[in-house]
């Protein structure tokens, strides 16, 4: 399946039977300041099978967000955004879409990423990093999913989760052409491991000490490998991000969702991506920094911690070195 393919059939798939009517059709707000990142915006949401409204700006936005009735998704463009407005519009944004169970699909750039981490705290909430259309097709196709609600019988089930791998495909075709002309490394591709079926937990024995140098070490060494090979071709970067939060735990020492992108050592949406993957995970929590409302902080949950401390512990009782 190409690009067009994967395109053409999740647009299809998200207008469904009913609603290739625009009356049924999800209706989005779209909040921009910049007129091309709007246009962006209303195609993206457009080929996405969704009613797009007449673009507001944040003046306008910025007066209330509540006041838009009849809206099933909500799009900010924040990369124009003046910073004065930039909170206010975010913060309402994100009290409305909790209070009617909205989606809301922010794009920032990099400097606004613990902005809008610190913000929009709502669980149908992406947040992408200079994305390209294929990006923004698959973050509506998911807020629009989730906005919808949860489907009550077993054949929505099933389109639910054929909506699902048709984004991650859209995604993954675009990643790869990216990857050819820029360098890009993966998007990402499967949930995380628990403890159910097919888990094997570590060996018992006595507690194992784990010093943060040792954790640094390895990702020193992780970060060597990009001198003799290609980036994508150790793209990893769940693993980077707990190996780095687990450090970071261990040297009593914050990180900040920016920071982690960077640890993650791929381009910011794919991060980003990671990052909600995992806190979805109940692996990474959220952590609000007191002294500043505009910067949020990640760190393990009590089930991350344990899973780094189990894993660690039980390969160095194995005689085995951390990779």
């Amino acid at each position: 399946m190409n690009l067009r393919q994967a395109m053409a059939e999740l647009t299809m798939l998200h207008k469904g039977p009913a609603e290739g009517y625009a009356g049924n059709a999800p209706v989005a707000l779209v909040v921009a300041d910049d007129a091309e990142a709007a246009a962006d915006a209303v195609a993206a949401l457009e080929l996405a099978g969704c009613v797009a409204r007449k673009p507001v700006s944040f003046a306008e936005a910025s007066a209330d967000p509540g006041n838009y009735d009849g809206l099933d998704l909500i799009l900010i463009e924040a990369v124009a955004a003046p910073d004065a407005l930039l909170d206010v519009v975010l913060a309402r944004a994100d009290m409305t879409a909790r209070e009617r169970s909205l989606g809301i699909v922010a794009t920032v750039s990099p400097e606004q990423i613990d902005a809008a981490a610190a913000q929009l705290l709502g669980p149908r909430t992406q947040i992408l990093c200079t994305p390209n259309r294929a990006d923004r097709i698959s973050a509506i196709a998911t807020a629009k999913w989730r906005a919808r609600g949860v489907m009550d019988d077993v054949n929505r089930e099933a389109e639910s989760a054929r909506l699902r791998r048709l984004s991650e495909e859209v995604a993954r075709i675009a990643e790869t052409l990216a990857r050819l002309t820029r360098g890009d490394d993966a998007e990402p591709r499967g949930g995380v491991r628990d403890r159910g079926a097919g888990y094997r937990g570590p060996d018992t024995g006595p507690p194992v000490e784990i010093a943060p140098a040792e954790i640094r070490a390895v990702i020193r060494a992780r970060r060597m490998r990009a001198q003799f090979f290609a980036d994508e071709l150790f793209a990893d970067p769940a693993w980077d991000m707990l190996l780095d939060l687990f450090a970071a735990g261990l040297e009593r020492r914050q990180v900040s969702v920016s920071s982690l992108c960077i640890a993650a050592a791929v381009p910011p949406t794919t991060a980003l991506r990671w990052i909600g993957t995992l806190h979805d995970a109940g692996l990474f929590e959220r952590q609000a920094d007191p002294t500043d409302r505009r910067r949020a902080y990640i760190g393990l949950s009590s089930k991350g911690i344990e899973g780094m401390r189990s894993y660690a512990s039980a390969v160095k009782r194995a005689g085995l070195h951390l990779v």
